[in-house]
């Protein structure tokens, strides 16, 4: 069995044990193979808070649970609802005093939730909030399993679209991230369809090519933002370590292990990467691959100076991909009057805990 993260106590994390792995540690203590089925079915299909809510369990074996192991579930410390479009943005307390956040939002094809994989972020991408105060720590496999199960419980409803787009970078966690896609996907527990879930990366190109290599059929998004070497390095970090020739061979490489097609993520900065020789540029390298171009009016954080396109000047840029052929969209604005970009939410609430402690 591998390796699992321990909290403080040492207790194994129980809710990021496969089906296997929980048969095996129950056997071990003395128990009959078939209550590791009931005990997973607790966690990732009835999404059990506690173990008290595991009537079917003995009271001796939900005692040598709770002596033995963690069992990860989140607290909502706040929930914001857009009164534009019912999205909704969640901020939960981790067992350490660290808080991650998550958006739920609605759409004609189902709900989609977008996670956070780490508590913080260390990438430096220009104009996210999410990487500021920069990296805390990785979430594990069950931190990030719940703050889907914890949306669930609270909406009543169903989630059939996962994506890995919020705080932190998914391919930084590597281990932990693809931990959790088996699980979230595993038939046993929400069985998630691979194809309805998207893992974001601002371009850490090793791990894209041993992604490819997990026989997954979930959607990559690779954060582009930007169609030269030269403006990629301003406004992401990353770009000094891997140029974007690299980036396009790791993603040529995952189109051909996968046949999944590639989606860019490229926002939108008014009078930086937005004119009309950046799509020109963009087009040459998007039909290079199978790819969907997703062009998103960047939300401006009060940190940075960045500014969103003009309205008509993003038209123009998805227009000029079009007259070359490309697939492309312009993402759906939500919640945007709830702090909507990836980590406003954590970090206004940091602020005004920090004010309430100077204050105190």
């Amino acid at each position: 069995m591998p390796t699992l993260e321990r909290n403080e106590k040492e207790k194994i994390d129980l809710k990021s044990l496969t089906l296997p792995e929980l048969q095996e540690v129950l056997t071990g203590m003395g128990e009959k193979a078939f209550r590791a089925k009931q005990l997973y079915q607790w966690m990732h299909e009835k999404l059990a808070g506690t173990y008290e809510e595991m009537s079917n369990l003995p009271v001796s074996l939900r005692e040598k649970l709770r002596e033995n192991f963690w069992y990860c579930s989140l607290e909502i410390v706040q929930v914001q609802e857009s009164k534009l479009d019912g999205t909704r943005k969640y901020l939960f307390a981790l067992r350490d005093g660290n808080v991650v956040e998550s958006v739920w939002m609605k759409y004609k094809h189902g709900n989609s939730v977008c996670i956070s994989s780490q508590v913080g972020c260390r990438m430096g991408c220009r104009f996210c909030a999410s990487t500021l105060d920069g990296l805390e720590r990785n979430l594990t496999p069950s931190e990030m399993l719940e703050q889907i199960y914890a949306i669930t419980k609270h909406t009543g409803e169903r989630v059939s679209n996962v994506v890995v787009m919020g705080t932190g970078e998914p391919l930084d966690n590597y281990d932990n991230l693809l931990r959790f896609l088996h699980l979230l996907t595993d038939e046993n527990g929400l069985n998630v369809s691979q194809r309805n879930v998207t893992v974001s990366t601002c371009g850490l190109v090793p791990q894209m090519k041993r992604l490819a290599e997990e026989g997954l059929q979930i959607t990559l998004a690779l954060s582009l933002h930007a169609s030269n070497d030269e403006k990629r390095r301003k406004l992401m970090p990353i770009a000094n370590r891997y140029s974007i020739q690299e980036l396009m061979e790791a993603v040529e490489y995952y189109f051909q292990k996968t046949g999944r097609r590639i989606t860019f993520e490229y926002s939108l900065v008014g009078n930086v990467n937005d004119s009309d020789e950046d799509a020109a540029e963009l087009s040459k390298l998007a039909g290079r691959t199978c790819c969907h171009v997703n062009l998103i009016p960047v939300n401006p954080i009060k940190e940075r100076d960045y500014v969103q396109s003009e309205a008509k000047r993003v038209l123009a840029f998805k227009n000029k991909l079009e007259r070359n052929k490309i697939n492309v969209t312009i993402r759906r604005e939500m919640g945007r009057d709830i702090d909507g970009a990836c980590g406003q939410l954590r970090r206004k609430h940091l602020g005004e805990m920090h004010q309430n402690e100077s204050e105190a």
